[in-house]
């Protein structure tokens, strides 16, 4: 009994939030809206969504609308979770954010970006946590490479992802590349103002990021940079005790 109504919770949820997209898309001048890959994607038939988004993209008509590329995405995250469709979909979630990131190219203005606050939120914490646990290990750095760098391509806007990709980058010898990504980080902390008011995901992953950079610049004899990075969190992370015990070691 519980497991049906907490189905029917998640059934409803989706529908609450596909009319109330459908309602933000017929105020806006778009020519189309795919309600069909909308009933499709709620009726959690993602192959068969997915596969007619796709026909969309390869259409004359509509290959230059983003919506189809963010459906591809989603199908491809929900079938990521779950284990009948791992034989035919094996790559599903690098594919999720494969087409996120050819979906925000189409959607430079991000006409519909914050519609999906709650996907970017999801999409951030597999990306994220998946990449992390690449890491440390160099022979995992490639794959921790193409996650942080597929992020920051479908959420520039995320600071965190910019420094989890620097530090890869500085891992695999491209210091060239890592540092670009730190200014490019840099930048992107400095517009999102109070870094207690970003998503919960986003703030989790930036946490992590900052203690591994001030661990990386301690490692390498610039303590004083370290503690000047380590600062940006000060306000936001402090009472968190990974991040304490990083700023009282510096």
């Amino acid at each position: 009994m519980q497991v049906a109504i907490e189905a029917t919770t998640t059934t409803m949820k989706k529908l609450f939030a596909a009319a109330a997209l459908v309602a933000a898309l017929s105020v806006q001048a778009q020519k189309h809206v795919y309600e069909d890959l909308l009933v499709l994607y709620v009726d959690e038939k993602y192959e068969k969504c997915m596969e007619k988004a796709l026909t969309y993209t390869e259409n004359d008509d509509t290959k230059k609308d983003a919506l189809p590329f963010l459906y591809i995405s989603m199908c491809n995250f929900e079938m990521s979770k779950q284990e009948k469709y791992a034989l035919d979909y094996p790559k599903a979630g690098r594919d999720a954010m494969k087409w996120a990131e050819k979906y925000r190219k189409k959607d430079k203005d991000k006409e519909f970006f914050n519609n999906y606050e709650d996907y970017w939120s999801s999409l951030n914490t597999m990306a994220g946590e998946s990449g992390e646990n690449l890491i440390d290990d160099p022979k995992g750095l490639s794959k921790a490479k193409a996650n942080f760098d597929a992020m920051t391509g479908y959420y520039p806007e995320n600071p965190g992802p910019w420094l989890m990709l620097a530090l890869v980058q500085y891992k695999s010898n491209l210091a060239k590349e890592g540092d670009m990504s730190v200014a490019a980080f840099d930048k992107a902390v400095a517009a999102a103002g109070d870094l207690k008011t970003l998503p919960k995901d986003q703030q989790k992953l930036l946490k992590n990021a900052l203690i591994r950079y001030a661990d990386h610049l301690v490692a390498k004899g610039d303590r004083t940079r370290a503690r000047k990075y380590a600062e940006l969190g000060k306000d936001a992370f402090m009472e968190e005790p990974d991040f304490k015990g990083m700023w009282e070691s510096l």
